[in-house]
């Protein structure tokens, strides 16, 4: 197949459609039937629904549940911020970074599908399988993500990472409804319990991640070969990550944004992640079924998330993309505040709306503003992005460490929720911070 060029609408499209195929994980495994799952095999409550008991025996400690995964999801956000430098220096030196972004796809669809056999008396090995499909989505996003400014034109890359995203939404939200449809109507389907269609939810996922991938394979460039692999690429990533801590010396725009991005991040990936889990254990369901509650939010979410990055790509182009980012932590702020004091499904489908029409935005533009900012005539752009996603995982590590303590202390997220409000506000202060008067900058911000 011909490479199309930079800027080609079939390429930004292919481009794009990855967020279709990989935003499934996010939903089924990251935000909805599997926290539920889990929660159902971890909690044990009364006839009335309340809880007896959340803890969970693993190595020969009693764990609060939250707590558990959310040390698990802080070492594999830990693991990948280390692969993330090594990976990124090895594909931008041999130019085969599509290479790379199918591995780790393949990596977490296959351990998707080996949720399958989570179980508490087999632990360890459902852990390890959701340890892995986190590593496998997230480090595959270091390769997806170094592709924009590859693949796309200044002036393009705001409206294609909100494509991206919007697309991401719209396929996870097919492919739930689809799993919840199996879900509810598991006798009809000749289904025992909700138990197996379930557990094929987290195979569906995995399949759907592998299939519609292809679409983006068939498309994007491998790379610029460079040179062949040798015994001194393996430290190259870090050594272009030293380089890249070096020249944010001298671009004060880019370094202070990025230290902001880390702090307002944190925060919400950490909202994110936790978003279910809170709803599985604060809220006062009645005779409401929690699960179909707690997916109806999360569609919801998900509906609005579309809407939410839309607008966002649009009020940059006419405010200008820091403005903006600076009122959508204004707003997580408020949703924080709220969140703390909500006990009804009714309060959290609306706390749910308001997550999705910001989640969508700050996600998209905060990767979109990152990418003008870089240097024109960036070539090593996966360790420019690298560097981006490490940042980032590493504020989710510290954020489900600080979420994982506070829970085990106090044995509430409710208190974890709250705290996060300080880096939110920090954020707004990091970003008022930021120069947006760059003439270099000039048009493309």
């Amino acid at each position: 197949m011909n490479v199309l060029p930079k800027g080609h609408k079939k390429l930004l499209r292919a481009w794009a459609f990855y967020d279709w195929a990989n935003s499934v994980y996010s939903l089924v495994i990251s935000s909805a039937i599997f926290p539920i799952f889990y929660g159902a095999l971890t909690i044990v409550k009364d006839e009335n629904g309340t809880i007896l008991k959340d803890t969970v025996d693993f190595l020969g400690i009693s764990f609060n549940n939250d707590s558990l995964i959310s040390y698990v999801t802080a070492i594999a956000f830990l693991v990948v911020s280390v692969l993330s430098p090594f990976l990124s220096g090895i594909a931008d030196y041999v130019g085969n970074k599509k290479n790379f972004l199918k591995f780790f796809c393949y990596l977490g669809a296959i351990s998707c599908i080996g949720l399958f056999w989570f179980n508490l008396e087999q632990l360890w090995f459902g852990l390890l399988c959701y340890f892995f499909a986190l590593i496998g989505f997230w480090a595959s996003l270091v390769f997806y993500n170094s592709y924009l400014p590859d693949i796309a034109f200044p002036n393009q890359q705001d409206k294609v990472s909100a494509q991206g995203f919007s697309l991401g939404y719209i396929g996870s939200v097919i492919l739930l409804v689809i799993c919840l449809g199996m879900i509810l109507n598991y006798e009809a389907l000749g289904f025992e319990s909700e138990a197996l269609p379930t557990r094929l939810s987290f195979v569906l996922t995995g399949l759907w991640w592998i299939g519609f991938s292809q679409y983006t394979y068939a498309y994007l460039p491998k790379g610029n070969k460079k040179a062949t692999l040798t015994k001194n690429v393996l430290f190259n990533g870090f050594r272009e990550l030293r380089g890249i801590c070096i020249s944010l010396k001298h671009n004060v725009q880019l370094k202070r944004y990025l230290i902001a991005f880390f702090v307002y991040s944190m925060a919400v990936q950490t909202i994110m992640l936790i978003a279910t889990y809170f709803g599985i254990e604060e809220l006062e369901w009645g005779e409401q079924d929690a699960t179909t509650g707690l997916i109806i939010s999360i569609l919801l979410i998900q509906l609005v998330a579309v809407l939410g990055a839309t607008l966002t790509s649009r009020l940059a182009i006419k405010f200008g993309n820091i403005k903006i980012l600076i009122f959508i932590n204004l707003i997580w702020i408020g949703i924080c505040g709220y969140a703390f004091f909500i006990v009804s499904p009714q309060q959290f489908y609306v706390a749910a709306a308001s997550v999705g029409l910001v989640m969508g935005g700050i996600q998209s533009l905060s990767r979109s503003t990152y990418s003008k900012m870089l240097p024109k005539n960036t070539i090593d752009t996966a360790s420019y992005f690298s560097f981006y996603d490490v940042a980032e995982k590493i504020g989710i590590v510290i954020g489900m460490l600080l979420y994982g303590m506070v829970a085990q202390i106090t044995g509430s997220v409710r208190n974890s929720i709250l705290f996060l409000v300080v880096f939110f506000i920090a954020g707004v202060i990091l970003l008022l911070r930021v120069p947006i008067k760059n003439p270099a900058l000039k048009d493309r911000m």
